[in-house]
C-alpha cells in the first residue's frame, strides 16, 4: 500500500510535543523525517521513563523518524543541515523565535535559495507581538489562553489531562503543511508557515469566548456540559458513574418516558426545550439522578442501549487499557516493542513497525549521504 506523502524529504529541529506530533504524522503518511536533535537529545525524551525504560511522550510521538545529532555551533554540522535543507520539502522546528537565524538559517534566505521548500515555524505566542520573547510551555498556554478557567469542578480551575494546546499546535501545523503542499503541487512554490500555541488555543477557546462575549459567561461544571441538559455524569445503585449525553428534545422525551418511567416529565412545557432544562438544570439532573440511583449498572446500561440514548461509563487507565475498542500500533524501541493506541485512520502496510530512534542512531549514515565527515 503507497502512503500520501512517500518520496517527501522532511527535516525538522524539534523538541516536546507540538511539532514531533506534525512529523510524526507526516512520517505515518510516509514523508522521509529526519529528526535533528542536540547532543543531549530531544529533552522530550527526558519527561519519564515509563516505556520500557523510555519516554512515554518520546515513543509516542517519534515512531518512524530518523535520528541525528548535530551541534549547529559547529561549522561541519550547520554545512551538514544546509545539505539536508537543500533536498528537503519540508523544514519543521519549534525553537524559540530568532533561534533559528542566529545559527544561520534565516528564512527569508531560504525562501530564496530553495523557492520549493516548506518551512513550519512554532512558536508560543507568535514572533512579532508584545510576547513573542516569552517561554511557553503547555499549560502556561492553558492558563493563558483561558482553558483552565472552564476546566475543572466550581472549586477551582483546572489543567486539561492531557498536553492540549501541543496537541492542537502540533495538528494545526500538519494541517498547515499538507496544504501548502497542494499549493506547491499547483504553483511549485514553497511557504514561509508561522504557527503559535495561543492562536491554536484561542481558537479552541471560540465558543467559551463567544458566550462570555454574549453575556453568559461559561461556568465550570466538572464532568456536565455548560450548555446542554441533562449531559453529566450519574451513579447506579451499585456506584458506578455514567455519563449520558441528551442532543435533542426528542432524545429527552424518550429518556424521561421510557427510561425514566415519568411520562408527565416528558409532556411537561418546564422542560420541553433545551434552554429550558438548561435553565432547570438542578431539577432536571435530579429527576434523572433519583432514578439511575435505583438501578445497578446493568440494567441501566441496558436501558440506555435499548432506547438508544448516548451514554458511557466513567472510566480510569485501568479501564482504558482493557477497552475493548481500543485498537493498538506497535513500535520498535531499542528496549524491545511497545504498544499504544494507533491514531485514528492510520494506514499503515500490514507487518510494518515503525521504530523510535534511539539517540543519534543514524548520524553516521546521514552524514554519509549528505557529504558530511564522519566522527
Amino acid at each position: 500500500m503507497s502512503r500520501a506523502l512517500e518520496g517527501l524529504l522532511v527535516v525538522s529541529l524539534e523538541q516536546a510535543v507540538a511539532a514531533p506530533l506534525a512529523t510524526c504524522r507526516l512520517a505515518d503518511a510516509g514523508a522521509r523525517v529526519i529528526k535533528i536533535e542536540r547532543p543531549e537529545g530531544d529533552f522530550g525524551r527526558g519527561y519519564d521513563d515509563v516505556a520500557k525504560g523510555e519516554s512515554s511522550y518520546f515513543v509516542w510521538l517519534n515512531r518512524g523518524k530518523e535520528s541525528i545529532v548535530l551541534d549547529l555551533r559547529l561549522k561541519a554540522d550547520a554545512t551538514l543541515l544546509e545539505a539536508i535543507i537543500a533536498k528537503a520539502d519540508v523544514l519543521v522546528q519549534n525553537l524559540k523565535p530568532g533561534a533559528l537565524e542566529k545559527l544561520g538559517f534565516q528564512r527569508a534566505r531560504l525562501r530564496q535559495d530553495y523557492p520549493r521548500l516548506i518551512i513550519a515555524s512554532i512558536s508560543g505566542f507568535g514572533e512579532d507581538g508584545p510576547s513573542a520573547d516569552r517561554k511557553a510551555y503547555d499549560l502556561l498556554i492553558q492558563a493563558e489562553a483561558g482553558l483552565a478557567s472552564v476546566t475543572g469542578g466550581p472549586e477551582a480551575p483546572a489543567r486539561v489531562g492531557v498536553s492540549i494546546v501541543d496537541i492542537a499546535t502540533g495538528l494545526a501545523t500538519y494541517e498547515a503543511i499538507l496544504e501548502a503542499l497542494i499549493i506547491r503541487g499547483r504553483t511549485g512554490e514553497g511557504a514561509d508557515l508561522r504557527l503559535s500555541m495561543f492562536d491554536a488555543t484561542a481558537e479552541l477557546m471560540t465558543v467559551p469566548l463567544l458566550q462570555h462575549e454574549g453575556g453568559k459567561s461559561p461556568k465550570r461544571l466538572g464532568l456536565a456540559h455548560p450548555s446542554i441538559a441533562p449531559y453529566g455524569v450519574f451513579r447506579t445503585r451499585d456506584g458506578v458513574d455514567i455519563l449520558i449525553s441528551i442532543q435533542s428534545d426528542r432524545e429527552w422525551v424518550i429518556l424521561a418516558r421510557d427510561v425514566l418511567g415519568d411520562v408527565t416529565l416528558a409532556e411537561s412545557p418546564d422542560f420541553a426545550t433545551n434552554v429550558k432544562r438548561v435553565a432547570r438544570r438542578a431539577e432536571t439532573d435530579a429527576a434523572v439522578a433519583h432514578v439511575f440511583g435505583q438501578l445497578t449498572a446493568e440494567a441501566l446500561i441496558d436501558a440506555l442501549t435499548r432506547f438508544d440514548i448516548a451514554f458511557g461509563r466513567v472510566s480510569d487507565m485501568a479501564a482504558l487499557s482493557a477497552h475493548k475498542e481500543v485498537r493498538r500500533l506497535t513500535v520498535d524501541t531499542a528496549n524491545g516493542p511497545i504498544r499504544y493506541p494507533a491514531r485514528a485512520g492510520i494506514a499503515l502496510a500490514e507487518g510494518t513497525l515503525p521504530r523510535v530512534p534511539a539517540l543519534g542512531e543514524d548520524t553516521e549514515i546521514i552524514r554519509r549521504e549528505f557529504g558530511g565527515t564522519t566522527a
